[in-house]
């Protein structure tokens, strides 16, 4: 629970320093300007609230590992959806849609943060616990996070890098990652394996060499 009222807290200062200057800016996530990953941020929030107030009696069936494994089994669905972030997206003022996203990314992270870790609720036809929405919801907006700032402001150690995702969320990330490839990444940083394991960044000869015969990227 930590991890995800970090993980919200400092992508909301990231959001809350944009303006409409860089709305239309590019971000990591392919065809998507700032406006329409902050809309899907919005979604991903929306996803969490929803789950908090839906408590289920269904038998657990995904955990925060497994709940990623299903991750482009429908390329089709997937399409869409991209395609209907950015017609949404488009139809907001950007501040609105800014303070929109604000307001339901805080209201998620209370309502997420009272539920006992053990908690079983209900996502997207799945039964999970409590701290495993959490941490579905902490790695997404930490991945997110790194997607927004990526063409923002690529100086190092300008205004923009103290909106860096944290190091508890890039962490969460890291788990996740070797616990889909069933390996451990001696040497690499949490933010080497976030990126290079979600498809973010190309594996470097010798990173590749180390994966071997891993298949990257496990989601994205």
């Amino acid at each position: 629970m930590t991890v995800l009222r970090e993980a919200y807290a400092a992508l909301a200062a990231a959001v809350s320093a944009l303006g409409d200057d860089d709305a239309w800016a590019p971000t990591g996530c392919t065809g998507w300007a700032v406006r329409d990953l902050v809309w899907h941020l919005h979604a991903d929030a929306v996803r969490g609230l929803v789950a908090a107030h839906t408590p289920t009696e269904e038998p657990v069936d995904r955990d925060a590992v497994s709940y990623w494994r299903a991750w482009g089994s429908d390329p089709e669905a997937d399409e869409r959806s991209r395609r209907l972030t950015r017609v949404e997206a488009g139809l907001h003022d950007f501040a609105a849609l800014r303070e929109r996203y604000l307001e339901t990314s805080a209201a998620a992270a209370r309502a997420v943060d009272t539920l006992p870790p053990d908690h079983v609720v209900a996502t997207q036809g799945h039964a999970l616990r409590a701290h495993d929405l959490a941490s579905t919801l902490a790695v997404e907006a930490t991945l997110h996070h790194v997607d927004l700032v990526a063409h923002l402001d690529p100086e190092p150690g300008s205004a923009r890098d103290a909106f860096a995702p944290t190091a508890a969320g890039l962490a969460e990330a890291r788990r996740v990652v070797e616990a889909l490839l069933g390996r451990t990444l001696e040497g690499w940083s949490d933010r080497r394996v976030a990126l290079v394991g979600t498809g973010r960044a190309e594996p470097s000869a010798a990173e590749r060499q180390d994966l071997g015969d891993s298949a990257v990227p496990v989601f994205s």
